[in-house]
């Protein structure tokens, strides 16, 4: 847990907040506990191999007519008997079951691994497109406040003119009301900023967090590199490593191996059995009438026992044929779900790529756009000096410069996250994910 103050002294990279976010996880703390518990399942797999051994003892008080252990004959007098075994028993053969289920289990665990390090792949987009989020308002509290600057030294010019006696009243009230409107912007855009770093906190699970200091990645306009993509590429390449598809591909060989362990159910299973045993009777005598002792019978009682059980499955109310049939239907609804999930992922790489394209031409756009609209309000700034325009005049053209400003930050700031995601279907090191 990490202390109010201690955030507040803490500046946070994107890759340091996706490290922190997947750490403190819940979900993925719980997609982990899965993992485990199928890893575990897979071991034991392997331990069901081994032979089982039981041992058991019984003690039982006997009434009425019983046959006598001693001799065989009908007895009407109460007595107790005290019985011990121990039995081993190994399976030779049961149509490959156990072979089946430990490579079944193997691949069940692969499965949940895959899927515990897409979910970690997720977030960390999130958390991707809410630090970006917070980078934009950033920048686009910086634009408002300086827009406030200036609306504020037009505002003291105009008072000082108004003081000397060569301005308008009516100039002074428009100059306020653009500033206040201007304040008000400031105001709403902070606002904005604090919900953005909100949505961070949450998605980091910063816990005792109201605010969040980030380091500044935002390319410079002459490093942010443009390229083609092209949908076909990239997808050749996500699908080889993208963890839901390599999920999906484990699960099509679990069905297949759990097919696999109920068509062996048909197969006889044939097992190897030993078992040690003795007993203890109260009935038997020795030549004087009295009981023989606890350590002499249980001696002279003892028995072994080593043989093989064969078992023939003849009938079982058709339920084996049935889960077969079942087990068919999974493995294609398997394959379906694959099939599926890489038409997602193809759909999505598209539209990342119309995007991109898209983004390209709007961020040109956006950058010859702020020159000129920055050139006009500079202009224009000059002029209402010289009382050439109207406040209002010039409030326009300082509102034209601030929108290109925000629209060039947003648009690169999309660009920049839509590029990232791309990176990462290419496999680029995107994030510093473990997949453990």
């Amino acid at each position: 847990m990490i202390s109010k103050m201690s955030v507040g002294q803490e500046r946070w990279t994107l890759n340091k907040c996706v490290e922190y976010a997947i750490e403190h996880n819940l979900q993925i703390k719980k997609n982990k506990y899965k993992n485990e518990s199928n890893r575990e399942k897979y071991k034991q797999s392997y331990r069901s191999l081994l032979p089982s051994v039981i041992a058991t003892s019984d003690y039982a008080t006997r009434f009425g007519r019983s046959v006598d252990p001693n001799d065989n004959s009908i007895s009407d007098t109460s007595f107790f008997i005290n019985n011990y075994s121990l039995e081993a028993t190994v399976d030779l053969f049961k149509g490959f079951q156990k072979l089946n289920a430990i490579k079944a289990s193997n691949l069940i665990y692969k499965t949940t691994e895959k899927e515990t390090l897409q979910q970690k792949y997720l977030l960390a987009l999130r958390v991707m497109q809410a630090f970006y989020d917070v980078q934009f308002l950033k920048g686009a509290l910086n634009i408002a406040e300086e827009q406030t600057k200036v609306s504020q030294a037009n505002y003291d010019l105009v008072k000082r003119k108004i003081e000397l006696g060569v301005g308008a009243g009516a100039d002074l009230y428009e100059a306020e009301s653009i500033l206040l409107t201007e304040k008000l912007n400031v105001t709403t855009t902070f606002n904005r900023l604090a919900a953005a770093k909100l949505v961070l906190i949450q998605e980091m699970n910063l816990e005792e967090a109201t605010d969040i200091f980030l380091v500044e990645e935002i390319t410079k306009k002459d490093e942010l590199k443009l390229t083609k993509v092209q949908s076909d590429s990239i997808f050749k390449k996500a699908k080889d490593f993208i963890p839901t598809i390599k999920a999906h591909e484990f699960k099509i060989e679990a069905v297949k191996k759990q097919l696999a362990i109920e068509k062996g159910k048909l197969y006889p299973s044939l097992s190897l059995f030993g078992r040690y045993g003795t007993a203890y009777a109260e009935t038997i005598k020795d030549n004087l009438g009295n009981t023989v002792s606890f350590g002499k019978q249980i001696k002279e009682n003892a028995f072994q026992v080593v043989g093989l059980s064969l078992n023939i499955p003849i009938s079982t109310g058709w339920a084996t044929r049935s889960n077969i049939k079942q087990q068919k239907i999974a493995f294609l609804d398997a394959k379906n779900d694959l099939l599926i999930q890489k038409q997602i992922l193809y759909k999505t790489i598209q539209e990342l790529v119309l995007e991109y394209h898209a983004l390209q031409v709007e961020y040109k756009q956006t950058i010859k756009n702020e020159e000129v609209q920055g050139l006009a309000f500079t202009i224009a700034q000059k002029r209402y000096e010289k009382g050439m325009i109207s406040s209002i005049e010039l409030f326009t053209a300082k509102n034209l410069f601030a929108n290109s400003q925000n629209q060039n930050l947003q648009v690169k700031l999309k660009l920049e996250v839509n590029r990232s995601t791309l990176n990462f279907y290419q496999g680029l090191p995107v994030f510093t994910i473990g997949s453990k």
